[in-house]
């Protein structure tokens, strides 16, 4: 899939190893470029549906993006680059229709 960044740091870091480790620790920088490698390996959305990580859709005043873990409880945040996202006849959104995601940001939004 094709990745872009909603944020120059994190653009920065994902092709920066010293840099990244120096910013997000060990764990964190290496769970980071994981994901960016699996996402980058991904044909659609849908072939992460089952990989490490836990991708999955958020709900709310975050619908529309999806979100993977890092280290917990970071996770990677992203949207996908169509628009407006396929949906199918129930709602939900079609995994195998987004062929690439923005980057938005690393957070832990269960504690605001």
């Amino acid at each position: 899939m094709n990745i872009t960044f909603n944020d120059k740091e994190l653009e920065q870091l994902a092709h920066d190893d010293r840099k990244r480790a120096a910013k997000m620790g060990k764990v964190r920088a290496k769970k980071y470029k994981q994901r960016l490698d699996d996402i980058s390996a991904a044909i659609t959305l849908a072939d992460l549906a089952e990989a490490p990580g836990k991708y999955h859709e958020l709900i709310e005043n975050r619908k529309g993006q999806w979100a993977c873990d890092l280290d917990q409880p970071y996770r990677l945040i992203f949207r996908p680059h169509e628009s407006p996202i396929p949906i199918n006849p129930h709602g939900g959104y079609i995994w195998s229709e987004i062929r690439g995601v923005e980057i938005l940001e690393i957070d832990n939004y269960h504690k605001k």
